[in-house]
């Protein structure tokens, strides 16, 4: 379950903060907005409910089991921060990890990554919606040109997910009878963690995808409401608008809890993509975004809270409390005598990072920096479902206020156009 708590930005100035009455306002938009959201026929969320989404996924997997000592996704942008982000959820933080993602093309992760890799038993996982992506590409050629100087068979080494009927990884799919999975056309690459594009390799490492799915249907619910008290991501996305018509065009996202720092990095692209746009549905050219930053609680109170208190007042604080961290250790009393270390006695971790948060809070609030809450029980697959339906919710309804497309990625496009022709 996840709350949202913004009662501080009702405590900070009028012109820094916002009123019960001024959220209230923009609920009469909330009916008139689901219908445009349903007229663009953007599949994110209806793919949850699709019934054959797991079947192939499951069956891969259960023929996969003990072949593989390793997957590697090979993506980049869309197609592996969301794997990044359940991989870092929902696995130990320290265990080896039988899951790698390369989501760069720096010549020396292509190189490291064999140091810790046999190929005869690793898994390629090719992800890439358009078939052609030319980060993802040349990383399969890559990995390809190995295993076929290693007499590797593609078809046990190679699994794609792409378009279900285009581009150049599907044609070689077919061509070659390597098996593939398929991300759906009206699901953009940023909204399709719930796909095939992070189910499979989250199966893959034992992630109860079920219970994912579940979490992200509890969430939809919401997300379709015409009930403006009860639609969670119509309130988040009123909440950054108006926010952002008073001058804070920055979100600062910030979980205190080390399992979800990823998925900041998931939601920066979400948000950076889809909402910074030149032109509006109008065809008018407006320049309109709100610019995502991620921090880590308590990490970054040491490296960011000194410009958060006292410069510039242009941001959002979004906080991530997590009420249960999943275990309890106490501080050792060790210096009973030394009165410098006194407020630690008969503290825990958990206890001392939710009071850091909870000081966090109340400075920004005491110097009118407008800030909000996000609580959630605890973190598993039912709640990390959950967030990343409110985010690309939030995100559609943010298109919606903005008027313009927050499903396509004109400017991506042109820097993709320009770094072929460079090339040639």
């Amino acid at each position: 379950m996840i709350t949202l708590h913004n009662e501080n930005l009702f405590k900070v100035a009028s012109e820094h903060g916002l009123s019960e009455g001024e959220i209230q306002k923009e609920s009469a938009l909330l009916a008139t907005y689901l219908d445009q959201i349903h007229d663009r026929k953007q599949g994110f969320y209806e793919i949850i409910e699709d019934e054959g989404l797991l079947e192939k996924v499951n069956s891969f997997a259960a023929n996969a089991e003990g072949k593989y000592d390793h997957f590697v996704v090979l993506g980049i942008g869309g197609s592996s921060l969301g794997t990044i982000c359940l991989q870092q959820s929902l696995t130990h933080l320290f265990a080896k990890p039988r899951l790698y993602v390369l989501d760069n093309i720096d010549p020396v992760i292509m190189s490291e990554i064999q140091d810790v890799i046999q190929l005869e038993r690793t898994l390629f996982i090719v992800v890439t919606k358009s078939g052609g992506t030319a980060e993802t590409m040349s990383e399969y050629m890559y990995f390809r040109n190995l295993c076929n100087n290693a007499d590797l068979d593609p078809t046990e080494h190679f699994v794609f997910v792409t378009d279900p009927h285009n581009g150049l990884l599907r044609k070689i799919a077919n061509d070659e009878g390597i098996i593939s999975f398929d991300v759906p056309p009206n699901v953009g690459g940023r909204f399709s963690v719930l796909t095939h594009v992070g189910l499979l390799p989250a199966r893959l490492i034992g992630i109860k995808v079920e219970e994912l799915l579940e979490g992200a249907n509890a969430m939809k619910e919401l997300f379709l409401s015409d009930n403006s008290e009860k639609n969670l991501p119509f309130k988040l996305a009123t909440i950054q608008y108006l926010l952002a018509k008073k001058g804070k065009t920055i979100n600062v996202l910030t979980p205190y809890a080390q399992k979800l720092i990823r998925f900041a990095d998931w939601y920066r692209q979400l948000l950076a993509e889809s909402i910074g746009k030149k032109m509006n549905n109008k065809g008018e050219e407006v320049n309109v975004g709100i610019t995502p930053i991620n921090a880590l609680g308590a990490t970054d109170q040491h490296s960011q809270s000194q410009l958060y208190n006292e410069g510039p007042n242009d941001k959002l604080h979004m906080f991530m409390r997590v009420k249960n961290m999943g275990i309890e250790t106490p501080i050792p009393n060790l210096y009973p005598e030394e009165e410098s270390l006194s407020y630690l006695k008969d503290v825990t971790f958990s206890k001392l990072i939710h009071t850091e948060m909870e000081g966090t809070v109340q400075s920004l609030t005491q110097n009118d920096r407008p800030n909000i809450t996000l609580e959630l029980d605890q973190i598993n697959e039912h709640t990390l479902g959950e967030l990343f339906l409110l985010f690309e919710g939030a995100t559609a309804f943010l298109g919606e206020f903005f008027n313009i497309n927050a499903f396509d990625q004109p400017g991506v496009e042109l820097s993709k156009q320009i770094t072929k022709k460079l090339l040639s």
